[in-house]
């Protein structure tokens, strides 16, 4: 269960966390994940990281894709450093040896039960907010995937399921394939 820590915490703070602490700083607030993520969390991010970064690498794209923990500090002017679970970035001049300032073009986040409404609203208005162009969320549990296009003045909503061929916003001739992913033994 992620727990809060209500005190006015900077990015020093965040960044002095012992490294086996995997936490998040919103809007000053540490936020921190107790729970280790269930094994069906981790092959999902496990899957869509290789696909992700084995169609970037065949099209020798310059965006790079991160695992979690990974730090993602949206804006300069605020308090909040996350750590999706999976984000792509494309202009290398938001990298840093911390991780990534500013938005990422695409954020996936799998919702694991004690983090579902940071997923569906905190860190989705977050995102939208930032400017992070395509933001999905992936619900094993509900076995849906619901894609969000951020760069619209209006943000939309798509949903899928673990059945589904989805496209990808950011590439237009990416389609990620659920049901040919290895999830499920």
């Amino acid at each position: 269960m992620a727990l809060a820590q209500t005190n006015a915490y900077t990015e020093a703070d965040y960044y002095h966390l012992p490294e086996d602490v995997r936490a998040e700083l919103i809007e000053g607030n540490l936020i921190y994940n107790q729970a280790a993520p269930s094994r069906i969390h981790q092959t999902i991010l496990s899957e869509l990281h290789t696909v992700i970064n084995n169609y970037i690498k065949s099209k020798h794209g310059s965006c790079r894709v991160y695992p979690a923990p990974f730090a993602v500090k949206l804006r300069e002017d605020r308090k909040t450093i996350v750590e999706p679970d999976i984000s792509v970035i494309c202009d290398r001049n938001k990298l840093t040896d911390l991780g990534c300032t500013g938005a990422p073009d695409w954020i996936i986040e799998i919702v694991s039960p004690s983090t579902s409404s940071h997923d569906y609203i905190l860190k989705l208005n977050l995102y939208a907010n930032a400017g992070v162009r395509e933001y999905w969320i992936v619900d094993p549990l509900k076995e849906r995937i619901f894609v969000y296009h951020l760069e619209q003045e209006h943000f939309e909503v798509e949903t899928y399921t673990f059945q589904d061929c989805i496209p990808v916003g950011i590439y237009p001739d990416l389609q990620i394939d659920f049901a040919s992913l290895d999830l499920f033994e």
